[in-house]
């Protein structure tokens, strides 16, 4: 059980489905956390609300709306609570939306990177900067026996939102290199689960499949992808928050299931979930998209015993009960 009496962690993105997550069991295992979030529309700001409904109603919570890309906010909000620990979550997702919006990428991914990066080197006794990078920043890399591993090449993005992830990493690693401060990022592989995102795909099936509407499954399908229960996801976060690097310090760090499934095989373990067959009109692949994820977690789980539990047919289940249950279908 930590130390109540230090100073809080600062989550951003805390309104989003894994910053949710993380405020709600940092605060469960007796942490106070500051939450900021922008609150904004790229998906049903109603579901943001909800969830931090949920987190204000937790003692030892509390919530500042404010946009990651305000560095001059961050940084005093930082040094005003004697921040020392971040995890650091807030994002603009998504590969398709980049293409009509690329300037929140940068804004959000870049800019807003750079405002945590600058106000964690201010923060007077600063500990761990814990931040979300992606597994797109593997590309488009052919799927073989083994998982993608940390140390192999990442330098063919395919999508905008991938260069921005990987750009994040080597901002870190400057910084790291600079200012001494330690830093994780965790490179994540496609999250799911309760108060989970619209646009990912099983969400948007869901919506579409109880509206007896057909779904489109692009790459005809043939994708994999490393789907992570959202729980085992938490669990791997608090894991890397609590082993930071030595000083000067900066690792990457693949956070997945290591268990890759097809498309196919997603969408039926959802059609049984739901106990409804879906209507498919099968699509090409979509520019950014990547035919497959593949974690190795080989480090993470030296490192804190990180060992998912949560098999896809059961997570979806658990997902589409709270679907049912916050959407009344």
């Amino acid at each position: 059980m930590p130390d109540t009496d230090i100073s809080p962690i600062l989550v951003t993105g805390a309104a989003g489905f894994i910053g949710h997550a993380v405020s709600s069991r940092l605060v469960e295992r007796g942490e106070s956390v500051i939450g900021i979030d922008n609150l904004n529309d790229y998906y049903d700001p109603a579901l943001k609300a909800a969830r931090l409904d949920n987190l204000n109603a937790l003692d030892g919570f509390r919530f500042e709306q404010m946009d990651v890309s305000d560095a001059d906010g961050v940084k005093t909000l930082v040094q005003s609570h004697g921040i020392q620990r971040i995890v650091h979550l807030a994002a603009q997702a998504g590969v398709r939306y980049s293409i009509e919006n690329p300037f929140a990428y940068q804004k959000s991914n870049l800019q807003g990177h750079l405002s945590l990066l600058e106000a964690s080197r201010h923060a007077d006794g600063f500990q761990h900067l814990v931040y979300a990078s992606s597994s797109s920043v593997y590309g488009d890399k052919p799927m073989g026996g083994e998982g993608f591993t940390e140390d192999e090449p990442a330098n063919n993005p395919v999508s905008l939102y991938a260069a921005t992830k990987r750009s994040g990493e080597m901002m870190s690693q400057s910084y790291a290199k600079l200012y001494g401060f330690p830093m994780t990022g965790l490179r994540f592989f496609t999250v799911y689960g309760p108060w989970g995102r619209p646009d990912m795909a099983y969400f948007g099936f869901t919506q579409k499949i109880l509206a007896g509407e057909p779904i489109e499954v692009y790459g005809e399908g043939k994708m994999a992808r490393d789907f992570t229960y959202i729980d085992d996801i938490v669990d791997g976060i608090l894991g890397a928050l609590d082993h930071p690097p030595e000083r000067h310090g900066h690792r990457i760090l693949n956070i997945g299931d290591s268990r890759p499934v097809g498309l196919m095989d997603m969408i039926k373990a959802l059609e049984e979930a739901l106990g409804v067959e879906a209507q498919k009109i099968m699509r090409p692949m979509q520019p950014g998209d990547v035919t497959s994820t593949y974690a190795d977690i080989s480090k993470l789980q030296a490192l804190t015993g990180y060992a998912p539990k949560v098999m896809l047919e059961d997570g979806l289940q658990r997902f589409v009960s709270w679907y049912r249950d916050f959407y009344g279908n």
